[in-house]
């Protein structure tokens, strides 16, 4: 029975107020707290209890059957709640407000917080190199508005996209952890593969409605001064993002105080297939080892190591901007300025997501002791800053600046190694303030002190019977025999008669009393009130110190580039306005660090003559590794960082497209050959002359001649109607000819030798086509076994002897290869296309927009007996 079947008359006041919360919170597993434990109960209690592999058990009974029911400890629930949000769950946690001592029936509780795969700040949650961001996004027709929402730090973005491609390449740049769309959102093919997809009401998206939220969220009029004014697909995204947020947090987000416009033309544009074949921060298995993030980053702090992974996805356009970034990493360079300032940023750590919790008052004392040890980093760094010959730098240390009053107060305020949570305690720093200090004094040496006051009352009174006792019935007391009860003091009360005995009362005795009963109970709530106020100092300076953690994670990226380029051994990449590339020596940053053997650097020359290079070679050869390797310095140098090559000069790049490798779509109903051929159609549609195009093996899932013929026409349409800078590698020895009939083709081969009946890589690349594809060599290499080799190989030269050395297209035959079947007959076919037919050539002629209805249809019937000539 589920939880909306229920009758509520059959159930004890306790599971009635759990029903109604649950009523509220349908979508999320609520944690209902029940003393040490959160519960959950129906069919949450079935789904946590599978998902985090704990007993499901069973309280009472509703309608004759037993409740599921399943708990965790309280103090325990960070490990599992961060299980459950992986798992794409949201959490509603149930907490109690009520005073058990003074209510009459149930506790009252109210849910305090929802957990959801987007919205988490804490660092148990979260990876700590990657953003975990809550994304929502909104149509009209093909049209985007995307917002984006990192709540542990406080970033917050809006762009407008202008088609389904777009939005897809940014999400793969994002990734987010959660999405956030109308219910009617008609685009559902573009989520597959993302978790935490959330369906909300369209009114969430109401423009006036998004309009107000966002102005009082940011404290201003209007959106004027963030550039989004105009952007009204964004705003109602941003609009609804927002009220998820505050919803979930149930608090203020102080912490989001600014709106970034980012617009799609600022950067080097990735499409989602680019960006997998590139393994930028995730490769082909969708780990994060061996990418180029891994090689790249050695920063000091995770939030230097998350704007790392943002510059890598978004490579800016802007050369001023990249440049200054680059003599950034020069000046750091000199004098091996980026060693200390590494070391300083350890000390400084992941400030960014402390002050995030600081800003939504869930920050921990070990954020205040992070914050502390920041803070009191700073000055050294300053000074390690001052001798950096960088304008840019410079800026940056200017940002960060430093807060001695901060760093004073927290160190007065915190203890060295304070413990994970307040709750016990012990985490103000004896002396901070002396009220504490005194209830601590009581609650843990009342036994001391009741004996310094019975020392000083019998010195005081000269009474010898005289001592300070203390039972739980009358509490503390001075007690004195009957024979000298008469010496008491004049402020001495009296309290109780006894047999033999009086005992009194001191108004410094009830004061004690008063303070020792609950002293301890009254210094955890004095901790806990100065905690908060040490908190909302420092909250008082959020804005600098949000700035100061971003100039600090920028300073760390260049300090890294900086050390990357002297342990990779790179070379500061040239910018010029005129297209093209030539790289001396270039490598790929992955494919070296991965070698036992050193790695064989190539060349690579493009200008306005050579803007298609069609790449020959044998398999394993190393042609992808050569095509990627270029837009991997492409993109680097975008980023600001020096380059894997010993010279460099790169020209203006819009966007980098890949296609490369094989794969299906089964779940999308493509084959391999559907997926390739959707890739190309996206390229030759979207690709400029200031694009860099990397196309590997087009054509070869399909038959011969169709793939043949495509992979000419694509090569064909791209050097001479797009006219993009063209890296095509192909086992069609056909496609060489191509450097012969277009203008900027030119041949280039990778280098390979036969030993022993085996093949050696050589991996270097020269000018020309490849003599031969070595693959049978290739094929004994991969451990096919011998019999079918030998089979291949007689195969091979049945085919070679029946093969005829005529060639319709051009005179190829000094071209040594491995032909196909009857491959001179049918390649004299297919090229015979290539010089326009009587019908291509009428249809040149033909105005179509000055025919009457009459014309058009007796132009049909000339053109069809064309076709029977």
């Amino acid at each position: 029975m589920s939880v909306a079947q229920t009758d509520l008359s059959q159930h004890t006041p306790m599971m009635r107020q759990y029903l109604k919360i649950k009523g509220e919170h349908p979508n999320e597993l609520v944690f209902y707290r029940m003393g040490d434990f959160y519960e959950l109960f129906y069919e949450d209690a079935k789904k946590a209890a599978e998902l985090m592999d704990i007993t499901l058990t069973a309280r009472g009974q509703s309608g004759g059957n037993p409740i599921p029911m399943a708990g965790i400890p309280y103090h325990s629930a960070e490990g599992y709640i961060a299980r459950l949000v992986r798992a794409g769950q949201s959490i509603a946690i149930c907490e109690q407000i009520g005073d058990p001592a003074t209510s009459k029936g149930p506790v009252e509780r109210q849910v305090v917080r929802i957990v959801t795969p987007g919205t988490l700040s804490d660092d148990a949650f979260l990876e700590d190199r990657r953003d975990n961001l809550l994304v929502a996004i909104f149509n009209h027709r093909e049209q985007f508005g995307f917002a984006s929402l990192d709540i542990s730090s406080g970033r917050f973005a809006v762009s407008e996209l202008e088609n389904p491609e777009a939005l897809q390449g940014e999400l793969q740049r994002l990734r987010p952890a959660e999405i956030l769309i109308s219910e009617d959102f008609p685009y559902q093919e573009l989520l597959e593969g993302f978790t935490g997809i959330r369906r909300q009401g369209p009114w969430l998206f109401e423009s006036d409605t998004a309009r107000r939220v966002i102005t009082q969220q940011l404290q201003v009029r209007d959106l004027t001064g963030f550039g989004c004014e105009e952007l009204t697909l964004a705003i109602c995204a941003a609009g609804c993002l927002l009220q998820y947020a505050r919803e979930t947090q149930r608090t203020a987000l102080p912490h989001i105080r600014k709106l970034t416009r980012e617009r799609r033309e600022e950067a080097v544009i990735l499409d989602a297939t680019s960006r997998r074949n590139l393994e930028i921060d995730t490769n082909l298995m969708g780990g994060h080892q061996h990418t180029l993030a891994w090689v790249m980053d050695r920063t000091a702090t995770s939030m230097g190591g998350r704007e790392l992974r943002r510059w890598l996805n978004r490579p800016l356009r802007d050369v001023d901007v990249v440049q200054q970034r680059q003599q950034a990493v020069s000046a750091l360079l000199d004098g091996f300025h980026y060693e200390p300032v590494h070391d300083l940023l350890k000390t400084v750590g992941d400030i960014e997501r402390v002050l995030a919790r600081v800003a939504l008052r869930s920050a921990r004392p070990r954020d205040l002791a992070r914050l502390r040890d920041a803070f009191q980093a700073l000055p050294d760094l300053q000074e390690t800053l001052k001798p950096v010959n960088s304008d840019h730098v410079l800026k940056l240390a200017s940002i960060i600046g430093e807060y001695p009053e901060l760093a004073d107060m927290l160190e007065r305020a915190i203890i060295d190694n304070p413990p994970v949570v307040i709750r016990d305690g012990g985490v103000i720093r004896e002396g901070f303030d002396e009220e504490l200090d005194e209830l601590r004094n009581i609650s843990e040496n009342a036994g001391q002190y009741l004996l310094d006051v019975e020392t000083r009352e019998k010195e005081r009174t000269g009474i010898s019977t005289l001592k300070v006792g203390y039972n739980r019935v009358h509490g503390y007391y001075i007690e004195i025999s009957r024979a000298q009860s008469d010496q008491a003091p004049v402020d001495y009360i009296r309290r109780q008669t006894l047999k033999n005995a009086e005992r009194f009362i001191t108004p410094e005795l009830k004061e004690f009393e008063d303070k020792a009963l609950s002293a301890k109970s009254r210094a955890l709530a004095r901790e806990k009130s100065l905690y908060d106020d040490v908190l909302e100092t420092v909250a008082a300076e959020l804005a600098p110190l949000q700035d100061a953690a971003q100039a600090l994670a920028e300073l760390d990226v260049l300090s890294n580039f900086a050390e990357r380029a002297t342990s990779l051994r790179f070379c500061a990449p040239e910018f010029s306005e005129m297209p093209g590339f030539d790289i001396e020596e270039g490598r790929h940053p992955v494919v070296e660090q991965l070698l036992s053997e050193p790695y064989v650097p190539n060349d690579l020359l493009m200008d306005t003559q050579r803007r298609m290079l069609v790449i020959t070679g044998p398999n394993m050869g190393g042609k992808s590794t050569y095509m990627r390797q270029a837009a991997l310095i492409a993109l680097l140098a975008y980023t600001g960082s020096f380059v894997p090559a010993n010279r460099a000069i790169v020209g203006p790049v819009d966007r980098i497209f890949t296609r490369m490798g094989s794969s299906d779509d089964i779940a999308g109903g493509r084959s391999t050959f559907m997926v390739e051929m959707t890739e190309t159609a996206n390229i030759l549609h979207n690709a400029t002359e200031y694009s860099l195009v990397l196309m590997d093996e087009v054509g070869r899932g399909t038959s011969t001649f169709d793939g043949l013929s495509l992979a000419w026409a694509t090569a064909e349409h791209l050097a001479k109607e797009t006219r993009c800078y063209t890296l095509f590698a192909t086992h069609y020895f056909e496609l060489t000819q191509l450097a012969e009939e277009l203008r900027h083709a030119i041949n280039v081969h990778l280098t390979a030798t036969e030993h022993d009946d085996s093949i050696v890589f050589l991996h270097n690349v020269h000018d020309g086509p490849a003599s031969q594809s070595y693959g049978l060599q290739v094929a004994k290499l991969a451990g096919v076994p011998q019999d079918v080799i030998r089979n291949a190989r007689a195969q091979l030269a049945h085919l070679e002897g029946n093969s005829t050395p005529a060639d319709p297209v051009a005179p190829t035959q000094q071209i040594a290869r491995e032909p196909q079947v009857n491959e001179a007959v049918w390649q004299g076919d297919m090229f015979a296309s290539l010089e326009p037919s009587a019908v291509e050539e009428a249809l040149k002629k033909l105005d179509v927009d000055d025919l009457t209805p009459r014309e058009a249809l007796n132009q049909l019937y000339e053109l069809k007996e064309l076709t029977k000539k």
